[in-house]
């Protein structure tokens, strides 16, 4: 079957076919061609794959970062951050990162990043004097952050498939790497708009002023309190803290803002319905897809294999780091966790790495494949929202590719970065 599976997989993602369906198809192809399963067994699987608790908080943070665009609060914080650092040099930039890094304390997921804050920062830079595809480029790398701050959509999948940690492990366990994420973006915003002089025409609004937009964007930012402390405190779980980030989105969206109505509410909720179920049906398809792998005894193999080879852990990690960076360039991260992360997680514990520093390894690379080409989908979300080619963004990208690199590698030989915030927090 595998002899099947990963050349007609290969060939449908050439061929532009998504990434569900593609997986999809190749495990039939597999099973008409390889075996003697019955097909209903791909529709067995993809129901197992759905069929978690935990996978409730998908649904629900999507819905949230939803309610949050559509009720004025992204709006609240993006004017929020533009006030102390608008008027510097580079300052939108500034602007969009710190936003993007807020917004992932509340969506969990970088496409609604960009395709909420993001689209929004990328207006505000083009009438600011900033070239459209350079703020289109930002805006891709500053949604990178999205599913490694908590919440965090990604890793409530990744605790699924490796027991060895929880969700609220993770959760704690990216708030560094994630920071350190939007550090080097910053940096590389630094560096451009200090080479093109993008400037802003807009003086730092008197402290009155500043005081009120302050005051007025508190209950947006408690949300991330919320939730965070929430989780933390075990108050309650990511899964009731999903819930809670809608009922309190509703809450400030109708009676703190006033900008959400009854009427906006259906186009709302089925654009969040239309999000999950793309999100969900890719979790189904990588279940049929895996199922197929350990039924062929690929894992074992390949975890056999390279325990023979007898790396350290550092060689090891080095090696997952290119394995991932490459497997990103043709898969979302979401099915690339549930493939990969049975495989190379027991192999990690085994060498005595802490499951928090590979979990972060794994996530983090498997994030930045979101930001590369052929298959980004990053990249394809922004050229269509603000009006450009692909291409366009990517040779805009290089500055941000390095800081990313930059990052990656310390998270990789630095396992306190992702270990000291768990540990502290008591997981």
């Amino acid at each position: 079957m595998a002899e099947i599976l990963f050349p007609a997989l290969f060939i449908l993602l050439a061929l532009g076919v998504p990434v569900a369906f593609a997986m999809i198809i190749s495990v039939f192809a597999a099973l008409s061609l390889g075996s003697t399963y019955p097909h209903i067994v791909v529709v067995k699987e993809m129901f197992a794959g759905l069929d978690s608790f935990p996978l409730l908080a998908v649904p629900f943070f999507v819905l949230a970062a939803e309610l949050m665009t559509g009720g004025g609060i992204t709006q609240t914080l993006l004017r929020f951050v533009s006030q102390f650092v608008g008027h510097m040099r580079g300052g939108l930039g500034y602007a969009n990162v710190i936003s993007s890094t807020l917004f992932a304390g509340i969506s969990g997921s970088a496409l609604a990043d960009a395709a909420g804050p993001g689209a929004m920062m990328i207006r505000m830079m083009e009438k600011g004097g900033y070239d459209k595809s350079y703020a289109g480029a930002l805006t891709i790398s500053s949604a990178i952050v999205g599913p490694i701050i908590p919440p965090s959509i990604t890793m409530i999948i990744y605790a699924m498939q490796d027991e060895s940690v929880s969700v609220g492990s993770l959760f704690m366990a990216g708030i560094v790497p994630g920071l350190l994420l939007s550090v080097g973006t910053l940096a590389g915003n630094w560096y451009v708009s200090r080479k093109r002089n993008y400037r802003s025409d807009e003086a730092r609004p008197a402290l009155p002023e500043m005081i009120r937009t302050s005051i007025y964007a508190m209950p947006a930012i408690f949300l991330i309190v919320l939730i965070i402390g929430g989780i933390r405190s075990g108050i309650f779980t990511p899964t009731e803290a999903s819930v809670i980030a809608v009922f309190y989105a509703l809450f400030c969206g109708f009676f703190v803002y006033r900008s959400l109505s009854f009427r906006n509410l259906p186009e709302i909720i089925l654009r969040a319905a239309l999000v999950s179920t793309a999100v969900l049906l890719i979790l189904g398809a990588a279940r049929a897809f895996a199922w197929v792998l350990v039924i062929e005894g690929i894992p074992q193999f390949l975890a056999e294999t390279i325990i023979s080879w007898d790396l350290s852990p550092i060689l090891f990690l080095l090696a997952v780091n290119v394995l991932l960076l490459v497997f990103g360039l043709f898969m979302d991260p979401l099915p690339g966790v549930m493939i990969l992360v049975p495989i190379l997680a027991p192999i990690s514990h085994a060498l005595g790495i802490a499951p928090e520093h590979f979990a972060i390894v794994v996530i983090v690379n498997l994030t930045l494949g979101l930001a590369t080409p052929p298959v980004g989908s990053l990249i394809f979300v922004v050229a269509s929202t603000v009006g450009l080619k692909p291409g366009v963004l990517i040779r805009e990208m290089p500055p941000f590719f390095l800081t990313s690199f930059i990052v990656l590698m310390l998270l990789t030989f630095v396992p306190a970065l992702s270990t000291w915030l768990p540990a502290a927090s008591g997981f």
